[in-house]
């Protein structure tokens, strides 16, 4: 847990999620779903319904669109697919270049836990791929969890002194089965308010607030006296 600004965190390893964490990739997500339900048959995502679906995890999506589980392997392979041919196009959101070098400074394990490819990871992580010194990526839809555990046993780190950070529901039930901590970010996949519902050890407002939660530096970055970006507060005002 985080025990107040200033402090350094107990955490020894991070694992960040990649899709909606590190990368930006919701526009071009939405933007190739209408044709993968096309081509394996299910409900198409109508206008203005983006808001309502990100208030769901993956799980109440799937109902929603009515995605039987036997499908995942072949929605993710494809989808994978086409994630590799516009890998060049991916963009790490704004700040998470600096987050990475912080916390790489600071000496804190880095590691990505992703249902993407290693290979596109590291492509749109550019010279940041050298800050993280674990990958695991090519999960399944629900099989993040498994991954966790290794990274942590790779690292020679107890669970305890983990922290997963992810964009979605299915990230926090992921770590609650590994048995480390959730971080959970407001500008990902699913809607703060439904991310708060999972009861995260903290809601990031922004990569500089995961800088200054994981290494204690209330002041990152440097700005002047009033200025410092506030956390998200989780719904029982810590």
């Amino acid at each position: 847990m985080f025990e107040g600004e200033g402090m350094r965190s107990p955490y020894r390893l991070v694992a960040f999620d990649f899709d909606g964490t590190l990368a930006d990739t919701f526009p071009w997500f939405s933007a190739q779903l209408n044709g993968v339900a096309d081509r394996y048959r299910f409900r198409r995502v109508e206008a203005g319904e983006t808001g309502r679906l990100r208030a769901m995890g993956a799980r109440e999506i799937l109902r929603d669109l009515g995605i039987p589980a036997w499908k995942l392997p072949l929605i993710a392979r494809h989808m994978r697919g086409l994630a590799t041919r516009d890998a060049g196009t991916v963009r790490l959101f704004a700040g998470v270049p600096a987050m990475l070098d912080r916390l790489d400074a600071a000496g804190l394990v880095l590691a990505v836990v992703s249902s993407n490819s290693e290979a596109n990871v590291r492509r749109a992580l550019g010279d940041r791929a050298g800050c993280i010194r674990h990958y695991a990526c090519g999960a399944s839809l629900f099989g993040k969890a498994r991954h966790l555990r290794a990274v942590a046993r790779r690292a020679g780190v107890a669970p305890a002194a983990m922290l997963a950070v992810g964009d979605e529901i299915r990230d926090a039930e992921a770590a609650a089965r590994a048995g480390c901590a959730f971080g959970a970010v407001a500008w990902g996949y699913t809607a703060p308010e439904a991310l708060a519902g999972t009861e995260p050890a903290r809601l990031f407002g922004g990569p500089d607030d995961v800088v200054r939660a994981l290494t204690g530096d209330p002041y990152w970055p440097a700005r002047a006296p009033g200025t410092i970006e506030a956390p998200a507060p989780l719904p029982n005002g810590s």
